[in-house]
């Protein structure tokens, strides 16, 4: 799967968690799936728990972070 169709599985909706990114608009925020994959769960782990979800999804779920934490420029703050 390409990284477009990946990010499109990450949703932003005012309704859904209170408009945190979430995974295909359930209510499965991204930062909770981070939190598990920083503990130490496997994605395997995560599916087993979460059934509603998909590999895709988990793999979406990095991808957003890391592209949420790619640095486009960077400006000297006057201080």
């Amino acid at each position: 799967m390409d990284k477009e169709a990946l990010l499109k599985r990450i949703t932003m909706n005012p309704k859904v968690s209170f408009g945190k990114p979430t995974i295909r608009n359930m209510r499965y925020p991204v930062e909770i799936i981070l939190d598990l994959l920083a503990a130490g769960m496997t994605t395997e782990e995560i599916l087993e728990d979460y059934p509603d979800l998909e590999k895709e999804d988990i793999q979406a779920c990095i991808l957003f972070a890391k592209e949420a934490l790619t640095v486009k420029s960077i400006h000297k703050v006057a201080g």
